[in-house]
């Protein structure tokens, strides 16, 4: 049966990167709350380059410009699949 994922307040996350900061061990951490290693390492870098656990907060320029443009593309191919919709509703008439 697969694990049940788990969620976790901003509150908690802050207070497991405190622990960290004040010397105790990744492993002992991760171990005592049953975190996994990676999601604790995610943690951390996040408070030190922004200070907020956001995943919006913790995106690159490059990764907000490609954000944007995917969006761009696909509002361009809708108003593409409209107007050939039109044309061949005009082309019949």
């Amino acid at each position: 049966m697969p694990k049940q994922r788990r969620t976790f307040t901003a509150e908690f996350k802050r207070q497991m990167v405190q622990l960290y900061e004040n010397g105790k061990p990744r492993a002992t951490i991760a171990r005592e709350y049953e975190l996994s290693p990676s999601a604790l390492d995610r943690w951390i870098k996040q408070s030190q380059t922004s200070g907020s656990f956001s995943e919006k907060d913790n995106r690159t320029a490059e990764e907000n410009e490609l954000i944007a443009l995917r969006k761009r593309v696909q509002r361009l191919e809708m108003e593409n699949d409209i107007l050939k919709q039109a044309a061949l509703i005009m082309g019949r008439k």
